[in-house]
């Protein structure tokens, strides 16, 4: 009786652990766990505006690179944002950085984004969000959310084309030409964007050692 008492255990434990591990996003945004500075980003690939694929390791590997993760176009959070990023790309570029900018955005939504802001740098899709989660960035927005989202004219699934409902915690990381993060910036408040001067700053120091 003992022994099948503690199998039955053992086997309830290993179910609760392949649930926990199959679930490779956060609950809420402030319980995310990203990617480190010293880790290497992960084997994923993303989708450019014509919706072809390219791998993310082979796109950094040509220079160094300066990556934002955003909520979506419909944001005005993220589009103010952009917008002032876009404002320092120039230096950054010169610098020798590229500038890549991922979201839940599928393709399409990407070209009204950067045809309405007239942004210069590369806008990604993650619109399967398996870039995000590999990141660690992934989060699941809760119903109500998603409601009130709705009200306010913002569809979560059109954007995405997905009912997933996981959008990512706005991020930037400065990656080495390996994949190697430098440097990171994650916020789980969304209205707490990275500053411009602090990134160039940032960009500035890493390519020095670089």
């Amino acid at each position: 009786m003992y022994l099948k008492t503690l199998f039955l255990s053992l086997l309830f434990l290993v179910f609760i652990n392949l649930n926990l591990s199959a679930q490779d996003y956060a609950e809420t945004a402030s319980e995310v766990t990203p990617l480190l500075i010293g880790s290497i980003i992960p084997d994923v690939s993303v989708k450019n505006i014509e919706s072809e694929e390219l791998n993310l390791r082979e796109l950094v590997s040509s220079k160094q690179t300066v990556i934002i993760f955003y909520r979506g176009g419909w944001c005005p959070y993220c589009s103010q944002h952009l917008a002032e990023l876009n404002e320092i790309e120039d230096e950054i570029r010169n610098m020798g950085y590229q500038f890549l900018a991922i979201s839940a955005d599928r393709p399409e939504e990407l070209r009204k984004s950067k045809s309405k802001a007239d942004l210069n740098y590369t806008l990604l899709s993650d619109s399967p969000m398996n870039a995000t989660k590999a990141f660690g960035l992934a989060f699941k927005v809760d119903e109500a959310t998603v409601q009130r989202y709705m009200e306010i004219g913002i569809d979560l699934e059109k954007s995405s084309g997905y009912d997933h409902h996981l959008l990512p915690v706005p991020a930037v990381y400065i990656l080495d030409t390996d994949g190697k993060v430098l440097f990171d910036y994650v916020n789980p408040d969304y209205r707490q964007r990275i500053n411009g001067e602090i990134l160039l700053t940032a960009a500035r120091v890493y390519r020095a050692e670089s």
